[in-house]
């Protein structure tokens, strides 16, 4: 998006660059408004659930992992990468609604000895599990907000990556190398055996061995050739 209708997202809880504002996904991707007036209208009349809560603001900042749900059509959507790096709202069911994945950035001691864990999206997890450790995810519960499973960053674990050139790809963790005053750089293996390197904050736990957490996108974060991609639109009569 460009020129003086592109929506600056306002703040929140997710980063300028890694969002995607209500007004997009209503007007750009669901195609439910035709102009920003119209999103304007939707949120003010308190259509847009975003992680359970009603947002009114037609900027307000989506980003990877979040719920967006639309109750008056039915739908809810999770925001995740596809292979390209790309946003896509994947489509999800109730079951699913109800919980998100969060990547733990930070653990720290607060005020009174009260020990919290922050997470990718803003949230602070007060008295979090004694075996949390940082980038580690955990499975939070959206009506509470609490966190019940902790998924652990090991080797073995299943990763997707959520910057960089590899952004959107799913793999399973095979090594970590740590560099002292530089980046630790990670070794992932997609399911096609194919292996590539990132640094480590790029990462984000979806799962255990080969079993996700949540459902993915079109494509299982596996990424093709432009050749296997050409030969793929030729088959099916795109070409």
């Amino acid at each position: 998006m460009t020129g003086v209708f592109a929506p600056r997202p306002s703040q929140g809880p997710h980063k300028l660059r890694e969002c995607l504002p209500v007004c997009i996904i209503l007007r750009d991707r669901l195609k439910y408004a035709l102009n920003g007036k119209e999103c304007q209208q939707i949120c003010m009349e308190r259509c847009v659930k975003i992680d359970g809560k009603v947002r009114t603001d037609f900027n307000y900042p989506a980003g990877f992992q979040d719920v967006v749900e639309l109750e008056k059509s039915n739908d809810r959507f999770r925001l995740m990468y596809d292979v390209k790096g790309r946003y896509v709202l994947h489509r999800i069911d109730r079951e699913e609604a109800q919980y998100k994945l969060c990547r733990i950035n930070k653990i720290f001691v607060g005020t009174n000895k009260v020990p919290c864990a922050v997470t990718h999206d803003g949230r602070t997890l007060r008295y979090p599990d004694p075996d949390l450790k940082v980038n580690d995810s955990v499975k939070v519960d959206i009506a509470t907000g609490k966190m019940s499973d902790i998924i652990p960053f090991d080797l073995g674990a299943m990763v997707m990556i959520t910057k960089g050139h590899n952004c959107g790809r799913v793999g399973t963790l095979m090594h970590i190398e740590k560099h002292e005053g530089s980046f630790a750089i990670i070794t992932v293996k997609d399911a096609k055996g194919q292996s590539f390197a990132t640094r480590l904050s790029n990462v984000f736990v979806i799962g255990s061995g080969s079993k996700p957490f949540v459902t993915l996108p079109k494509g299982r974060g596996v990424k093709k050739t432009i050749l296997q991609e050409r030969s793929e639109a030729e088959a099916a009569g795109r070409l």
